[in-house]
C-alpha cells in the first residue's frame, strides 16, 4: 500500500456575485462553436481562477452537471498602432465539458 493517500478537496462555496465574477462571458468563435457539438462550452475567466471554482460557478449559475474543466492561459499579443508598440492583456479561458443530457445555450442571457 502506498504511503500517500488521496484527500479529495472540498468544492468551494460561492455566492452569486462570486459566480458572476468567475464566469465573465462566453467565448463565441468558430472553434468554440465546433466543440459545442461535443457538449463543451468555452468561457473567459479571471487569471487567478482555478478549475474547482469554475466548475462550482458554472453548476450554480446554469443548473447543469459539469464533468470536466480545462483551463488555458492566453498570452496577450503585441500590437502596433501608429508606430507605437502596445501589448494586449493576458487572459484565461475555461473549456467546460457538460454531462450527458446537460446543455447551455450561450446565445440567451442567464
Amino acid at each position: 500500500m502506498s504511503r500517500f493517500r488521496y484527500i479529495p478537496r472540498a468544492t468551494p462555496k460561492l455566492t452569486h456575485d462570486e459566480m458572476y465574477a468567475l464566469v465573465r462571458w462566453p467565448i463565441i468563435t468558430e472553434k468554440a462553436t465546433m466543440i459545442s457539438e461535443h457538449r463543451q462550452v468555452t468561457f473567459r475567466v479571471p487569471l487567478d481562477a482555478d478549475k474547482r471554482s469554475v466548475k462550482a460557478a458554472v453548476e450554480g449559475l446554469f443548473k447543469v452537471k459539469v464533468t470536466a474543466v480545462n483551463t488555458l492561459r492566453v498570452m496577450g499579443k503585441e500590437k502596433r498602432t501608429r508606430g507605437r508598440i502596445g501589448t494586449r492583456s493576458d487572459y484565461k479561458k475555461a473549456i467546460v465539458t457538460l454531462a450527458e443530457g446537460s446543455k447551455i445555450d450561450v446565445t440567451t442571457g442567464v
